[in-house]
């Protein structure tokens, strides 16, 4: 496929006129969109992420699609908005069959040109792009700021080498190395903007420091307590601290060194108290996700429904071996808590709701981020209103 021949695939056009509809894809953007095709950065061999929000089902599991067999079908979800996973397992999974861990993507085009709006890059900036992945990102940035603007790091040495390669073929004039993007890259800085398209769980100081005063780092954060991240659009202040608010719920791919190494209960659980009750339900746990997440540091956080058809929730301390267990044997009876260590997890994740439920319910939109060197704190409505718990 030459690279003039994407403007001539309906499914792109199609694709173009759904991200505009939906406010994905600003008027500025347009531009590369039209000049930058996805297709020239994916593999023949991929396999469309399909959930909830992109056509599928939460258990639905990836199948591949592969252009040199079927090329109808691949170029169907090459121009869809969908995330496209592009490899597993840190690169050693192989053949068809999907593997254990996603570990790179194509990541959802509404997503990207969401992102993409709130980093607000002009002409002549620059740009550090963590995380390279398949390169279209770098390749975006390239064509909306300058030959020469951006630089990308991928962990990842093939990844980055496929990257670099692809970019180069297609005249877009990126510097791509690979490297942690944790650190940076000091050497290319400071820059007007970084955006990241992986999932931290912490901002890296890193960041902070190869960023000018009145740049503008946008990356998706979260915590353990759930695999779903925000987007934050953060700026750097001459102090070297740095604050913003949330912008959207997203999923991405975590950092390697920020994925979750889940709890063994063994470690945890010697013996089970007494219960006690609660009122909370589940349900009002899965509205409250987002504060409870944020309000209630080092936590992480699973449900399930036990042998009995009952829901339960376990909750670990990820500072100290505190945990808790809670389970509601029916829609009509209080859920019954069991819960030991100095960390008091279930109520302190009562206490979090209750306080979510006095200020009204706020929409992810309410809160933000400020962050420093040491410590991350989200806050609600401004910087000086903290959540409890911080």
């Amino acid at each position: 496929m030459t690279p003039q021949a994407h403007q001539e695939r309906p499914g792109r056009t199609e694709l173009g006129r759904c991200l505009i509809a939906s406010g994905a894809l600003q008027s500025d953007w347009a531009p590369a969109f039209s000049a930058v095709d996805r297709v020239w950065f994916l593999p023949d061999l991929m396999w469309p992420f399909l959930n909830r929000q992109t056509g599928g089902t939460a258990a639905a599991p990836p199948v591949a699609v592969d252009r040199r067999t079927d090329p109808t079908t691949w170029y169907k979800y090459a121009d869809s908005d969908v995330p496209l996973v592009t490899q597993w397992d840190d690169g050693r999974h192989r053949g068809p069959e999907p593997g254990t861990v996603p570990t790179s993507s194509s990541s959802q085009p509404s997503a990207v040109y969401r992102m993409l709006a709130a980093l607000d890059t002009d002409t002549g900036m620059t740009v550090f792009d963590a995380g390279t992945g398949t390169g279209e990102t770098a390749g975006l940035l390239a064509h909306r700021c300058g030959p020469g603007t951006v630089m990308t790091c991928d962990v990842d040495p093939a990844v980055s080498t496929a990257a670099r390669e692809r970019l180069r073929r297609h005249g877009l004039h990126v510097r791509a190395v690979t490297a942690d993007a944790l650190a940076g890259h000091p050497a290319a800085g400071p820059y007007d903007r970084l955006l990241c398209t992986f999932g931290v769980r912490t901002v890296p100081a890193a960041w902070l420091g190869q960023v000018r005063a009145g740049g503008v780092i946008v990356v998706p954060y979260g915590t353990h307590y759930s695999n779903h991240d925000a987007v934050v659009r953060l700026t750097v202040h001459p102090d070297g601290t740095a604050s913003g608010p949330f912008v959207a719920p997203v999923e991405f791919m975590k950092a390697r060194s920020h994925r979750l190494t889940w709890p063994d209960v063994e470690e945890y659980v010697k013996d089970w108290p007494k219960p006690t009750a609660t009122d909370l339900r589940p349900d009002r746990l899965a509205d409250a996700a987002f504060v409870l997440s944020h309000a209630v540091p080092d936590l992480a956080h699973t449900a399930h429904t036990n042998r009995d058809r009952a829901p339960a929730v376990w909750l670990y301390s990820l500072t100290d071996r505190s945990w808790a267990a809670v389970t509601w044997p029916d829609e009509h009876r209080p859920g019954e808590v069991y819960q030991q260590g100095p960390r008091r997890l279930w109520e302190a994740v009562e206490t979090a709701y209750g306080w979510w439920e006095t200020q009204g319910h706020p929409e992810l939109e309410r809160f933000g981020l400020t962050v420093t060197p040491e410590r991350t704190a989200p806050w609600l409505d401004s910087p000086g209103n903290v959540l409890p718990g911080w």
